[in-house]
């Protein structure tokens, strides 16, 4: 006896039923054995056998399930019923035709019986279909065979069924497999009609498993050359082409995707052609990895070789506008104590619209940069040319723009610039975009500042050089000349010390004022870079400031030919210490006189800017070259100028009054002058940092 499949230890009937496969389907799918047909079955067994009654059971395991019925009363139609003790059990333990022709020679019951075993085509039994009678007759030949014919019948109804359903499983396991794939697949029949698609393919391309007509104008292989539909993977594997990872690009009205596709063609019995199957996988997502990645070393590259952030600027921007296949991008630099943003490069796409206007500054909290180092955060706007945008619609119109992100450039808490870029499509916000720029403002600002402590590095050694070198210029000539006349003096007779001795002595003394000078200067400066003298901070009006410096300049030039002119506030409050930014205005004043011929005129404005005030000091004097601007404060350095038209001074003003300004976190530089002449600026915070 064969062994069931379900339970080796339990014998199964003979023929190796695959009696799991037919529980299966009996139990999980009732409708996949319907029995309507084997109703109709069991009644043509009956009637070709001359019963009354025709019956087919399935044979599950220990049970029979009815399957087809004609003529059996109610009281036995029994769905299921146990085969122990039944004429069915005795048909599948001889594995053969059974025939009773009197049933009470075996039971108490009256009748007869005619079964017979129903196979399928490889000899297992899967049924038991019978004729019966309520009263005892013989069974002829021909309802034998009859009932051997309904058992084959029944067979083949039963085999093509299970078949059926079985083809049915495997399709929805395989659908499941499909479906589960990441990649899209579609298949197609030799006539080119698509016969499948995955639901990842429905995701990416809709029901019909390929673009859309509207589609395939943006469709292009890597090298952006179009396609038409014949040229798609499914339709060359249909002509014999075999593809493997062919790239394809969609050029959406949002956004580009890319895709690879795989394409081979589906052969049939004989080698015929039956149809064609592709994969498709997006990879966008991988491309735009792969892109960043190239980004983040562009602009490493860029910092890495360049002198300052200016020369960089253009190659990091570029390398960002290429990356995002955006069209625009800007570098900004913070100034503190301007309040402004300064506009440090910019670069635009090639093919984008000419004629980006930007600014050459934008003030702390105004404009798209203004605004992100107001709120130290990135900003992502989705539409630039909408109202209240923070882009003017001229210029979001000029340059067809739309998305704009801003990211700061920070190096620890402090912000050291903005980095913003432009689309010219409407793009909504993603994480992995705000982490690449992120990261490429991180390198900006780790390169601006590194940069930031090179050049105070070559400053301090070169201020250095240059402090001992003029010190020791500047304390030698008066000592020279103390000691000389001192000499002349000691060396004098009687009547020329008297004729002599009062102007040498007024000699010595001017040169002792100014050496005393000298030092006093340089140890006020010398406290203040030490941090030993610092400023005292409080509120104050600067404006009263300047006009009692005002009115002690005018009162020393009364009866000069020399104009004063000013342009001040009523007040102007800032924190800073009185006496010391005192000094500061008086030394500018005092050089602004000191230098200014006869018929001159200074001009003296305050003002508040943005978060700054601004001081400016201009005279039409001698005034100072360009490569000269910057010495002006490295000390005891005086102008060409100066020195030639012999004007007296040591040359540490400018030095010490750029000190007392930094003290106060502001910046003090010359300006550009038209005509003869300088303008100094000087810019204070108008808030404590």
């Amino acid at each position: 006896m064969a062994k069931r499949r379900d339970d080796p230890d339990r014998e199964a009937w003979p023929g190796g039923l695959d009696e799991n496969l037919l529980h299966e389907v009996a139990e999980l799918h009732p409708a996949a054995l319907d029995g309507a047909g084997a109703d109709e079955l069991a009644a043509l067994l009956a009637r070709a056998a001359h019963a009354p009654v025709g019956v087919i059971h399935l044979v599950r395991g220990e049970t029979l399930q009815l399957y087809g019925r004609y003529g059996l009363a109610e009281q036995w139609a029994s769905p299921e019923a146990p085969v122990k003790g039944t004429l069915a059990a005795l048909v599948l333990e001889s594995d053969a035709p059974l025939i009773i022709d009197d049933l009470s020679a075996r039971s108490p019951h009256r009748g007869a019986y005619l079964g017979h075993p129903v196979r399928d085509q490889n000899g297992a039994v899967l049924a038991v279909c019978c004729a019966a009678d309520l009263e005892p007759r013989q069974w002829t030949p021909e309802a034998v065979e009859s009932v051997a014919r309904a058992a084959h019948v029944a067979g083949l109804l039963l085999t093509e069924q299970l078949a059926r359903y079985e083809l049915a499983r495997q399709r929805g396991f395989l659908d499941a497999v499909l479906d589960s794939l990441h990649d899209g697949v579609t298949a197609c029949d030799e006539q080119g009609r698509i016969v499948f698609v995955n639901e990842r393919m429905r995701r990416l391309w809709g029901e019909t498993g390929l673009p859309g007509e509207g589609w395939l104008e943006g469709l292009t292989d890597a090298e952006g050359n179009p396609l038409r539909r014949d040229d798609l993977g499914l339709f060359r594997a249909l002509r014999g082409d075999h593809l493997v990872d062919s790239e394809v690009v969609l050029n959406g009205p949002d956004r580009r995707r890319h895709y690879l596709v795989d394409a081979h063609p589906i052969t049939g019995p004989g080698g015929r052609m039956a149809g064609a199957v592709q994969a498709v996988q997006d990879v966008t997502r991988r491309r735009r990895v792969e892109r960043f990645r190239t980004c983040e070393l562009a602009v490493t590259t860029a910092l890495a070789d360049a002198p300052s952030i200016e020369a960089a600027g253009p190659r990091v921007l570029e390398a960002v506008v290429s990356t995002l296949e955006w069209v625009h991008a800007e570098l900004w630099l913070v100034d503190e104590t301007a309040g402004v943003v300064r506009s440090a490069a910019q670069w635009s796409a090639p093919a984008s619209q000419p004629g980006i206007e930007v600014p050459a500054d934008l003030p702390y909290g105004v404009g798209l940069a203004g605004r992100a180092w107001q709120v130290g955060k990135p900003l992502w706007i989705r539409d630039v040319g909408r109202p209240q945008s923070l882009i003017s619609p001229e210029t979001a119109e000029a340059g067809e723009l739309h998305t704009a992100l801003a990211v700061p450039v920070r190096e620890g808490f402090e912000t050291l610039g903005v980095l913003t870029v432009f689309a010219d499509s409407i793009e909504d916000p993603e994480d992995e975009l705000l982490a690449l720029m992120s990261g490429i403002a991180a390198h900006i600002g780790q390169f601006v500042e590194k940069h930031r402590v090179e050049d105070l590095q070559r400053q301090l050694i070169r201020s250095k050089n240059e402090y001992l070198a003029l010190v020791g210029h500047e304390l030698r000539t008066p000592l020279t000349s103390i000691s000389a006349y001192t000499e002349l003096l000691r060396e004098a007779d009687e009547k020329s010390l008297v004729a002599d001795g009062p102007r040498l002595l007024e000699v010595i003394e001017r040169n002792t004022n100014q050496l005393r000078d000298i030092i006093s200067e340089l140890m006020e400066l010398s406290a203040l870079d030490t941090g030993h003298a610092d400023v005292q901070l409080a509120p104050m009006d600067l404006a009263e400031v300047v006009r009692d410096s005002l009115a002690k300049a005018r009162a020393a030039v009364v009866g000069a030919p020399l104009v004063i002119d000013d342009e001040l506030p009523e007040r102007l409050m800032l924190p800073g210490d009185r006496k010391r930014l005192r000094q500061v205005v008086d030394n500018l004043l005092g050089n602004a006189v000191k230098y200014s011929p006869d018929g001159g005129r200074i001009g003296v404005t305050l003002r508040a800017t943005g978060r700054a005030a601004e001081l400016s000091v201009s005279d039409t004097g001698l005034g100072v070259s360009t490569d000269e601007r910057e010495k002006l404060f490295t000390g005891f350095y005086r102008t060409s100028r100066a020195r030639d038209s012999a004007i007296p001074g040591t040359g540490l003003g400018m030095t010490l009054s750029r000190a007392v300004v930094s003290k106060h976190h502001g910046s003090i530089e010359l300006l550009e002058h038209e005509g003869p002449g300088t303008t100094v600026l000087v810019r204070l915070p108008l808030e404590p940092r």
